[in-house]
């Protein structure tokens, strides 16, 4: 049976749609919900303190990190698994969110961060960068996905490593409880200074992997059938691996560690397009900005004594996707 796939365009639309719902709703709700009178009086330069304080301190920024960074993450993973061909591949697979994180944890680690607000984020995306040039280092001349994915195993395990010996040598249970918070994911307490600070890294990785959409499709013949049609594969995967680091390791130098958007965004988007890598690249990305803010408001909204952290739902997100796949796989058999 043949499955219903909108029309592109009409697709995308949808998803901006729902974005913007999403949006709104992330500025309306929270602990102090806000009607849409006092929003757009706010808005508009009202003299209600309270709520322009709410709006411009405490909501708009983070709704736009989630904007940003979510979508940045579905981005990075729809590109992934498009260049891999492997329908399980994100940002972790080659160590970049790892590698971001433990450079964050470093600069908790050694007090770097209370030097300037700009520094926890500058060695988060200093460690995606050198996941990097290691992955280049490990993987050589390679274009094998395979040889690509093993390299970024191993980064991303010595970067775990790497984090789990901070925690274990951390000098106090402050410092521990401030590097476990910040790995757990979450964007509370975010400003609009953090927002500057990823929007052009995320920018820049989000240019550089829509650059490859036509060579991913390409790639779906396999890789002498892609060069046969002038791809450059050396290209292309330097694109898609500086484009993942930057975007990924500034997204993830605001937000903390969040698993699973890059996996789950583009399985939900998959279904409705023609499958083609192209096809799957901007609505993932769209989808990406709209899971992540839906999430961020679910952690604000759901009654619990502490707030969740961001991290922990889409760690939750993401486990009905690996069943789901673990069962298509198993009727195959």
């Amino acid at each position: 049976m043949t499955r219903f796939a909108p029309p592109r365009w009409t697709l995308i639309a949808m998803l901006a749609a729902l974005t913007l719902i999403a949006a709104v709703a992330s500025l309306l709700f929270g602990a102090v919900d806000l009607s849409v009178a006092r929003l757009i009086a706010a808005a508009t330069g009202g003299d209600d303190e309270v709520a322009t304080i709410i709006l411009f301190d405490l909501r708009l920024p983070r709704t736009l990190l989630a904007l940003v960074v979510g979508a940045m993450l579905g981005l990075a993973g729809a590109g992934l698994q498009g260049y891999l061909r492997n329908p399980l591949a994100e940002p972790s697979v080659l160590g970049t969110s790892n590698a971001a994180a433990l450079g964050a944890v470093g600069a908790i680690y050694f007090g770097i961060a209370e030097l300037h607000p700009a520094m926890l984020p500058v060695l988060a995306i200093g460690g995606a960068l050198l996941s990097l040039a290691l992955l280049f280092a490990l993987s050589g001349r390679s274009e094998s996905p395979l040889t690509l994915i093993l390299a970024g195993i191993a980064v991303g395990t010595l970067a775990v490593a790497g984090t789990s010996l901070a925690l274990n040598m951390s000098p106090n249970p402050f410092a521990a409880m401030e590097i476990m918070t910040w790995l757990l994911g979450s964007l509370e307490n975010r400003s609009f200074q953090h927002f500057w600070i990823a929007l052009p890294c995320i920018v820049i990785g989000s240019a550089l992997l829509l650059w490859n959409a036509r060579a991913l499709d390409a790639l779906t013949l396999g890789e002498d059938a892609a060069q046969a049609m002038g791809v450059n594969l050396r290209a292309t995967r330097l694109r898609l691996l500086i484009g993942t680091a930057i975007g990924v390791g500034g997204a993830v130098a605001v937000s903390g560690s969040i698993g699973f958007i890059g996996l789950i965004v583009p399985h939900l988007i998959r279904p409705l397009t023609d499958r083609s890598p192209s096809a799957i690249l901007l609505p993932s990305a769209i989808g990406g900005a709209a899971l992540l803010t839906l999430a961020d408001l679910g952690v604000r909204i759901i009654p619990t004594t502490n707030e969740l952290k961001l991290g922990v739902v889409t760690a939750f997100l993401g486990v009905p996707v690996f069943l789901i796949h673990l069962m298509r796989e198993k009727r195959l058999w």
